[in-house]
């Protein structure tokens, strides 16, 4: 007795789907295991809530006919691609993930279409889009064809920048037009070991330069997350890089209209930390770690840092405060004494500006002595890269706070968000020191003749120096102008900050009408 239509049809479907799950076949898929890495469903698997993804497109194929171009019988179902949507802590999220074992996960026309799909749902519908980027490059037998699909995949991260949040995840190979979708997505995450990104490849930049650099040195995830500034985040294996994609969304929501997600919390508003009251060392020469002063008044102590190893004289992440969401600026004595140099302009500058177009409130905590000087900063363009800070912290219009925990020197103390740029609430420790330079400086500045002529001139100086620290340094003089909402005890910070936050809900700040600024880029 021969089989209905529908007999064949769900005979050929549940073929077609075991062609599909299989990938590139079980020897590729064994030696991808044997590297250290998952397989794409395997990524999904564990990024997404169980049960929960929906894939889009799995019997798609490969239709190109050109030369090289695999058979009809070769063309696994899917094409290399895997693309849906699922949940992440409830909340909808579209995915692609690259199967590195079906054609060393390049791209064809088909699978940027899949991709493009998912991404044009992704804003229809307000959910963020996250990639699993495990790739080859470009499907040479398709020439153009796949040029072109990367071109379109450009496209829609441009149009989806600042409406969803975007993270790309760089598992494996990430070379040549591929690497610019990541780039302009909002975060980039790399497995160290496994994960490449770069525009030429070492053989290339040999033959060109006649430069020698091994893969993991010219684009590894230490590479891009130390050096190059590309990465947000760096992860020992598949495993923690996308447990770390779950934690980054928990801070971001799902969209430009939403609020952030709020975590309930049982640690208290007016919680006090008397150890902030001597955090400050009693010489302002001397170091301290700013992270202590950002846990001591996150919920739970919890802070998520942003870019931990590029730029480290400033501090980005992501914390709570009374179960809200808040974006941390802050400058780090530990490192080049907090100064702000062209890295730590850039990296600040991105950041304040994914905080601004996602509604998350931006808190600053200040200790700045002023911008890194040398040939190298200013032929580099400090001017235009500080100037990208400026600009940035000037643009947002989300809820603004800050904290001046120490030094406010020069220009810039009116780039970290001083209360000239429209900052809601200006706070200062009693610690800080607002003037144009310190005080040592000044003094040779204003007072040289007399302590040329003096008796004894070191006695001299050590006097006027005192008085110009006493006279301009404090924070008093700036409070009595109004460039200061408060001098506050240091372990009332948590509290001020939250009451602060609860004030400014529903605040608005209208922006001249215009299509777009020109940062300084």
């Amino acid at each position: 007795m021969s089989m209905s239509s529908n007999e064949l049809h769900t005979r050929e479907l549940a073929r077609r789907e075991s062609q599909s799950l299989s990938g590139g076949g079980a020897a590729r898929q064994a030696k991808h295991h044997q590297q250290g890495k998952l397989l794409a469903r395997e990524r999904l698997d564990l990024l997404l809530d169980p049960g929960s993804f929906q894939e889009f497109d799995q019997l798609v194929a490969s239709r190109a006919t050109d030369f090289g171009a695999p058979s009809p019988e070769q063309r696994v179902p899917g094409d290399g691609f895997v693309t849906g949507f699922g949940r992440i802590d409830g909340r909808t999220v579209f995915v692609f993930a690259q199967d590195f074992t079906v054609y060393g996960g390049s791209l064809s026309a088909t699978n940027a279409a899949k991709i493009c799909k998912i991404m044009d749902r992704a804003l229809e519908v307000g959910a963020p889009l996250i990639g699993l980027n495990d790739s080859g490059g470009a499907r040479i037998q398709e020439g153009v064809a796949s040029l072109g699909g990367y071109a379109d995949i450009f496209l829609r991260n441009t149009l989806a920048s600042g409406v969803v949040p975007q993270i790309s995840a760089v598992l494996g190979p990430c070379a040549g037009g591929a690497v610019y979708s990541p780039a302009i997505t909002d975060f980039v995450l790399m497995v160290q070991g496994t994960a490449h990104m770069f525009v030429t490849g070492p053989d290339v930049i040999k033959a060109v330069t006649h430069e020698e650099v091994s893969k993991e040195d010219l684009g590894g995830a230490l590479t891009h997350n130390q050096t190059s500034g590309v990465a947000h985040f760096m992860a020992d294996d598949d495993r923690q890089c996308l447990a770390q994609i779950r934690e980054l969304l928990s801070f971001l929501p799902s969209n430009n209209l939403d609020d952030p997600p709020r975590r309930p919390t049982n640690d208290p508003i007016d919680r006090a930390d008397a150890a902030l009251d001597t955090l400050i060392p009693a010489s302002s020469d001397q170091a301290y770690d700013m992270r202590e002063a950002i846990r001591a008044i996150a919920d739970e102590g919890y802070f998520f840092e942003v870019q931990e190893h590029f730029a480290p004289n400033l501090v980005i992440g992501f914390a709570r405060l009374n179960g809200r969401s808040v974006g941390i600026v802050a400058n780090q004595p530990l490192h080049l004494a907090g100064v702000l140099d062209i890295n730590a302009s850039v990296k600040g500058a991105r950041f304040v500006r994914f905080c601004d177009a996602f509604n998350i409130p931006l808190v600053t905590f200040e200790d700045v002595p002023g911008f890194l000087p040398g040939t190298n900063q200013e032929w580099g363009g400090i001017i235009r890269h500080g100037a990208k800070l400026l600009y940035a912290f000037a643009e947002a219009t989300v809820p603004k706070l800050t904290v001046i925990t120490r030094k406010a020197y020069g220009g810039a103390y009116c780039v970290m968000a001083s209360k000239h740029l429209r900052t809601d609430c200006n706070y200062a420790w009693p610690t800080a020191e607002l003037a144009v330079m310190g005080a040592e400086a000044a003094v040779n500045v204003i007072y040289k003749r007399e302590i040329d002529t003096a008796a004894d001139p070191a006695a001299e100086r050590q006097r006027l120096t005192q008085e110009v620290r006493d006279r301009f340094a404090s924070p008093f003089p700036a409070a009595e102008l109004g460039y200061l909402d408060a001098i506050i005890r240091p372990r009332d910070t948590r509290r001020r900050l939250i009451q602060s936050l609860e004030m400014l809900q529903g605040k608005r700040s209208p922006m001249p009408a215009k299509k777009h600024g020109n940062i300084p880029l």
